[in-house]
């Protein structure tokens, strides 16, 4: 199933009704990931001008910037996480109508969440995958660890977080995670997919609308395990 929902997802992202929405969330990404870059940028040469690594050799100085700089291309893979799930979480019923509608026209469609309670739980699981995220990059210089570390953690933080928003069109948010968990070792699987995806570059910008796609593919591919009625026919209750 997992597979199925990958190759769909693909399709989808690059589909003409999604189009639209794919270059808002490439500009929306690349933005957040620009001003990010430049106000780490701003503050690293702040710092360096209020503390001189060497009165006698101006040269470090500069030698530094340029190697802080370089090293922010690391750092910048660390926040890409949080900065794809504030994406998924502004543009997540806007896609997801349209892959419930096109690829499952005979289900009864799913109930937008309200903005701002995507929002909230976007933004709760962005300030949660930034944390994360900062130790798995203190931990960049430990062999062995680094790579653990940043994959566990973005799967299941990736898989955490889009499942709930996909499954929440349809399931109270208490009973998407409770599904998750239920179905964690698919989900989870399905996080692993994502977090590899992250470590592409280029490709990384689509995931936000990849990952919404996959999920409801995998949440309608779930949810054929346990049957669910469909919003309208079982009103949510939040």
């Amino acid at each position: 199933m997992l597979i199925q929902a990958a190759f769909a997802a693909a399709r989808q992202v690059f589909s003409a009704p999604l189009r639209a929405i794919l270059w808002k969330s490439l500009g929306l990404t690349a933005g957040i990931l620009v001003l990010v870059w430049f106000g780490l940028t701003r503050a690293i040469n702040w710092f360096l001008s209020q503390h001189h690594l060497s009165v006698d050799y101006p040269f470090l100085d500069t030698l530094a910037v340029f190697f802080a700089g370089a090293g922010l291309f690391v750092g910048l893979a660390y926040i890409m996480p949080a900065v794809s799930i504030l994406v998924a979480g502004y543009f997540l019923d806007d896609a997801a109508e349209i892959v419930e509608r096109t690829d499952f026209p005979g289900d009864p469609p799913g109930l937008a969440l309200p903005l701002g309670t995507a929002m909230f739980y976007a933004v709760r699981f962005a300030g949660l995958a930034l944390l994360v995220n900062l130790v798995a990059l203190i931990l960049f210089f430990v062999p062995g660890v680094n790579l653990v570390a940043f994959f566990g953690a973005n799967a299941y933080l990736l898989s955490r977080e889009y499942f709930e928003l996909a499954a929440g069109r349809f399931r109270p948010m208490a009973e998407a995670g409770a599904m998750r968990r239920h179905f964690s070792g698919t989900t989870l699987l399905a996080g692993v997919l994502l977090a590899g995806l992250m470590v592409v570059p280029v490709l990384n910008l689509v995931t936000p609308l990849f990952g919404i796609a996959l999920m409801v593919h995998v949440h309608k591919g779930l949810s054929r395990r346990t049957p669910v009625a469909g919003p309208q026919a079982q009103p949510r209750l939040r």
